[in-house]
């Protein structure tokens, strides 16, 4: 083997490439390729092997550098496919753990819904769990107690509750007590008898003063009476007088006294009460009065309030010295109305109307002035009237051309505003049963006949006759 010192190795026409690596001194390193050569260069320490890149020689250590290049690409094509599968992975997650996130928050934002239902749930059995409280009025206070009437009659001194306004504490107001220990608890407000709180029409009517056929007089002056005070007060005030209290329409059945009070309570904006004067009159002592208290109690407390009293002979017709204990209970009653009409407390806005067929049967306290300030009598609509209520049935009713209403308000002569509502819808039906596309006037005719035979038997004693 050729022996060769480094520094006389010299490149001629190949490149030369030098790799160093460590190796024992003198060590001999062979040379594989097509041609071989085998160099031993000894320099110092290393060893330095030459070999020739040419296209007809290669090491085997380039050899191996490429399998380990393709070793590592193959390696980093594995690392790169795992990483984009991690990151996948780590993208899903992150939507999972985002999506469990939100519904965590449901199920807590659920379980606080869910938690204050149950709370008020057994805030209200704890409330249906407690013993009822009592129901009493005061009579009188005493530095920290106070006197109470119980709703059994019994009369205690007891404690009153610290947090409650004690201005609002006077003789009369309804409080509740306590089961065990009768202390006054709260405050109620004033309660009114179902009777009383039903008599207040909530909607208003659909009788206006047009559809009164005949009773221009009355209207007006049921208006100044009643409307005038609550639209101008002032008026009143400036002449130093005192407007009219109260109105009582007195006439036949029929006239539309009733109809008259209902187109009143459509016109103005006041609160109409309206009740029939037998409901005034109750089974037991002192309800009758305690109902008119009422009446009056709510009717301040709504003003301005129109009260409407229909059929008031039922309880005020004239006081007797002998009677029955029930005649009584209605005197009583009456004396009550009396009461609040003109007593002490004044009837601010507040305006009285009633009705009765029966004048004669009032007692005279209730007709002075005073009470009722003007007596309004309606009488039976005469030819003008007839004419008028005629003309206001028929406007809506298909008739023919023969149909006359003067004629008709001709042969109706004594006829209520009833009775010829009645004759209208009478010939209505008459045409309906024959199968008529209009009322004729024969059908008004007969239907007028009718009522005449009916008014004939005006004797109602048989209750045969009820019904002709």
């Amino acid at each position: 083997m050729q022996r060769l010192h480094a520094s006389n190795l010299i490149p001629v026409a190949l490149a030369l490439r030098v790799l160093t690596f460590s190796a024992p001194h003198n060590s001999q390193v062979p040379i594989i390729g097509r041609t071989r050569l085998s160099y031993k260069i000894t320099s110092g320490e290393n060893c330095h092997m030459v070999v020739a890149s040419g296209h007809t020689m290669t090491s085997r250590a380039d050899s191996n550098s490429r399998a380990e290049n393709k070793s590592d690409s193959s390696n980093l094509n594995d690392n790169s496919r795992q990483l984009s599968i991690l990151k996948k992975q780590i993208s899903e997650l992150l939507e999972d753990s985002q999506q469990l996130l939100t519904e965590k928050l449901f199920l807590e934002n659920e379980i606080n819904q869910l938690k204050k239902r149950a709370t008020k749930l057994e805030e209200e059995i704890r409330s249906l769990r407690m013993p009822p409280n009592i129901i009493g009025y005061i009579q009188d206070l005493e530095g920290e107690k106070a006197i109470v009437r119980s709703s059994n009659g019994t009369v205690f001194m007891v404690s009153i509750n610290p947090t409650l306004n004690k201005k609002r504490l006077k003789p009369g107001t309804r409080v509740s007590l306590n089961q065990d220990t009768l202390s006054i608890i709260s405050i109620l407000d004033d309660a009114f008898d179902p009777l009383v709180s039903s008599t207040e029409i909530l909607d208003k009517t659909n009788v206006n003063y047009s559809d009164l056929g005949g009773l221009e007089q009355e209207i007006k002056l049921i208006r100044d009476a009643i409307e005038l005070p609550f639209e101008n007060p002032g008026i009143f005030k400036k002449f130093g007088i005192v407007p009219p209290k109260g109105i009582l329409l007195s006439g036949p059945p029929g006239t539309g006294k009733t109809m008259l009070a209902k187109a009143v309570a459509n016109a103005t904006n006041a609160t109409f009460l309206g009740l029939v004067g037998s409901e005034l009159a109750q089974k037991y002592i002192g309800e009758g009065g305690r109902m008119v208290r009422e009446l009056f109690d709510l009717a301040r407390k709504k003003s301005p309030t129109i009260i409407f009293i229909d059929e008031i002979d039922a309880i005020g017709s004239k006081r007797l010295d002998s009677s029955t204990s029930g005649d009584r209970e209605v005197q009583r009653t009456l004396m009550q109305l009396l009461a609040e009409m003109d007593g002490f407390d004044a009837l601010e806005n507040v305006k009285i109307i009633a009705a009765t067929n029966r004048p004669e049967l009032l007692d005279k306290a209730l007709l002075r002035p005073g009470r009722f300030d003007r007596i309004i009598e309606i009488a039976l609509p005469d030819l003008s009237a007839r004419k008028q209520i005629f003309d206001i049935h028929l406007a809506n009713m298909p008739i023919s051309k023969d149909v006359n209403s003067k004629k008709l308000s001709i042969i109706t002569k004594g006829f209520s505003g009833a009775e010829i509502k009645s004759v209208t819808i009478e010939a209505g039906m008459l045409a309906i049963v024959d199968n008529k596309d209009n009322c004729l006037m024969s059908d008004f005719k007969s239907a007028i006949m009718t009522m005449g035979i009916k008014k004939k038997q005006s004797n109602l004693s048989d209750p045969d006759r009820l019904y002709g």
